[in-house]
């Protein structure tokens, strides 16, 4: 009941594109698929099996759970890149203003003799 009620509370935060297309693209082949509707349709004969089949309600649930876990593992990839980038140019900046420091201090004539 409480993944049932999350569902619909998270129903309301879906974006358009999950709501207009609520199904993921298969990566499998046209004859996989058909494969896989053929071995779903017959009842299973193991009784984990059996058990699994009270719990395909939940198939969408787990889509949308390991999309949202690619997703955060891709945003923790990409912040890692630019504190990596952000590093880099700060180090750019001390040594531009080290180099700048330096060239001020030193005069731009040299003193008569």
């Amino acid at each position: 009941r409480r993944i049932l009620r999350l569902a619909e509370m998270c129903r309301r935060l879906e974006t358009e594109e999950e709501k207009v297309l609520p199904f993921y693209p298969s990566s499998l082949a046209e004859w996989e698929q058909e494969d896989a509707r053929r071995i779903l349709a017959a009842s299973p004969d193991e009784p984990l099996a059996r058990a699994l089949q009270d719990y395909m309600g939940l198939e969408r649930f787990w889509q949308r759970f390991n999309k949202a876990k690619l997703e955060e593992k891709a945003l923790e990839r990409a912040r890692a890149a630019l504190a990596n980038r952000n590093r880099h140019l700060r180090e750019l900046l001390q040594q531009y203003l080290a180099g700048a420091a330096l060239s001020q201090k030193v005069p731009r004539d040299p003193p008569p003799l």
